[in-house]
């Protein structure tokens, strides 16, 4: 009952469509990277293509976990890994249920990403976007980025590090060379190849 109040409720699965539904595979797509990187347009734009080709999709919000990270706020790490467990968990219910979820800027920490790969398993695929430093810069108005390094940020854990390294993400693709339709038909193409989606469905 919990898989069906969470998931139907919030891809407005017709009852009639669950049990075919239930015989596709779905997947966690993670996009990591640098904040300023598109991460979340590139996401965004996945996404699209995949419900209009009749995919059940769902964008995972994690703001709330990412938020979570500043100690500013009153968080701590206790409060990180609970609300990581949560959404491990959460992941798997919709990995069930054969839905493709995409998230972005869940947690910028590999031990977070390594607990939802290893429940999730090859189910599990991490999208590194990559940025140069340069250039994300360049997107920060707020100007993060170089009080970061200039350290007069202590805590470094509202946006992701720039000091972080992805963990052999599944596949990369990179918004300062690829336009985000480029990005995006990489992904897809990826999936097809993989056996998420099948090539009838997409073309790219």
């Amino acid at each position: 009952m919990m898989r069906n109040n969470i998931v139907w409720h919030h891809t407005n699965i017709k009852k009639e469509d669950r049990e075919t539904l239930l015989k596709q595979k779905g997947a966690v797509l993670w996009f990591t990277g640098l904040s300023g990187s598109g991460k979340s347009t590139v996401a965004n734009a996945v996404e699209k293509k995949l419900f209009e080709a009749g995919r059940a999709t769902y964008l995972l919000d994690g703001d709330n976990v990412r938020h979570g990270l500043n100690k500013d706020l009153g968080f701590d790490t206790k409060d990180r890994i609970e609300n990581i467990r949560r959404i491990a968990e959460v992941s798997k219910l919709f990995v069930d249920a054969g839905i493709i979820t995409l998230t972005a800027f869940i947690s910028p920490f590999i031990e977070d990403r390594n607990q939802v790969r290893s429940l999730l398993g090859d189910r599990f695929i991490e999208i590194f976007v990559d940025c140069s430093l340069e250039t994300c810069e360049g997107r920060d108005p707020k100007g993060l980025y170089k009080k970061a390094r200039a350290g007069e940020i202590k805590d470094f854990t509202g946006i992701d590090s720039p000091y972080q390294k992805p963990i052999h993400p599944e596949i990369i693709v990179a918004t300062d060379v690829e336009t985000v339709e480029e990005c995006r038909d990489k992904i897809i193409r990826y999936l097809i190849v993989n056996g998420l989606i099948r090539s009838d469905d997409l073309e790219v």
